[in-house]
């Protein structure tokens, strides 16, 4: 007899005896049956990743949309970085370290920001903000950190669990987001990773004594947790998508990933079918039927009046940062610049010749440009990066 391990979905090859397989009376008549099909092949949940690709292709294609639509050499008046890009070249690293789009462009194609979403009640953006990054770094870290965890989850749990929890986690960070905006543009791609990796903890508390590889799933877990968590201290990228999507992701793993087919241990053949023991069996096939279902129930109460209750408060336009003093700071760390704190900016504007002077009125500092010919979107990004 032959096993393979490692799948929460398999079936037992069964290799040609010399003799009759002889079963204690006690066995288990489900198991017996089993054993006595001829040449059973192990079937593995989720062969194919094609649920993560389609939504990682998704995303590609998005951000080359953003870009094309930024057109920094046109509308920075050639002011980018990585000018042999042409169209493609991003904003200044002073204006986007991410190397991305300006503000008024991310706004443009659906980012998150306060008023829009409280004041002009566009609810569109929580479906088109999860899908934008704040810039090439933010791609390549959220995409990279999605393939490595999702193809995995993937192909042990299967493409349709898979996806809903993917697309409801992006849409609950994007819910978790809206109550914390400020007047900056934000981006909510992150509750979908953190989704996929609510659910992997999920994966590995409910069924910790499954698991075959605790150690390395601990270190992939909070080295992909921290080092996404820490890009979103920068300008654009939301934490609080973050823990949206992340709790999302926990809830809906307990709810859809709770239960692990019994998985028979290997054990030789000594002339009858198995020595391993059918107290072992018995244990295990309890805990399989049992299956914890009040835990599902809680897990799916919980979520759902996370969902609700976050979608009639963003419904009502409700803000927590106008009760959260310190809130702002999970989100943004303070730099040189940039800031985190949330307040209008205005600038007065001067044109002279081929030159247009911007004063910013809360500060007083100003910055000669040498074009006129901008757009009003363009004033709003330079006269916030001045004040």
């Amino acid at each position: 007899m032959a096993a393979e391990g490692g799948s929460s979905d398999q079936f037992i090859d069964i290799a040609k005896l010399s003799s009759p397989a002889k079963f204690p009376p006690a066995f288990p008549q489900d198991l017996k049956a089993v054993a006595e099909a001829p040449s059973l092949k192990r079937r593995r949940s989720g062969s194919d990743t094609w649920v993560v690709s389609v939504f990682v292709i998704i995303h590609v294609g998005v951000f080359i949309a953003t870009m094309l639509v930024n057109d920094c050499w046109t509308n920075s008046n050639g002011d980018c970085a990585l000018k042999t890009l042409g169209r493609f070249s991003f904003q200044p690293l002073s204006e986007n370290p991410l190397l991305g789009p300006s503000q008024s462009k991310l706004e443009e194609m659906g980012a998150l920001r306060r008023n829009f979403v409280t004041e002009y009640h566009q609810t569109w953006r929580l479906f088109t903000s999860p899908f934008l990054h704040a810039g090439l770094f933010h791609l390549l870290l959220n995409l990279s950190s999605i393939i490595f965890i999702g193809i995995h989850l993937e192909r042990e749990l299967g493409q349709l669990r898979i996806g809903i929890i993917y697309a409801m986690s992006a849409f609950g960070g994007a819910l978790m987001a809206s109550l914390f905006l400020q007047n900056t543009p934000a981006v909510a791609s992150s509750g979908a990773l953190y989704g996929l990796l609510g659910t992997l903890l999920s994966e590995l508390l409910w069924n910790w004594k499954l698991q075959t590889k605790r150690v390395s799933a601990i270190v992939s877990f909070v080295f992909v947790f921290v080092f996404n968590f820490i890009l979103g201290f920068l300008p654009y990228v939301d934490n609080f998508a973050s823990i949206g999507g992340f709790v999302s992701g926990f809830l809906l793993g307990s709810v859809l990933l709770l239960r692990r087919k019994l998985e028979l241990p290997k054990v030789p053949i000594k002339g009858t079918l198995c020595d391993y023991g059918v107290k072992s069996y018995i244990k295990l096939k309890l805990k399989q039927n049992m299956d914890r279902p009040a835990l599902r129930i809680v897990s799916l109460i919980l979520f759902s009046l996370l969902l609700g209750g976050c979608l009639v408060a963003v419904l009502h336009g409700i803000n927590i940062n106008s009760y959260c003093t310190w809130c702002p700071y999970v989100d943004c760390i303070s730099y040189t610049s940039w800031h985190c704190k949330d307040r209008e900016t205005s600038c007065e504007t001067m044109v002279s010749d081929d030159q247009m002077t911007m004063t910013c009125m809360g500060n007083g500092k100003f910055r000669v440009f040498p074009f006129t010919n901008i757009t009003r979107a363009r004033i709003s990004d330079l006269c916030n990066l001045i004040c």
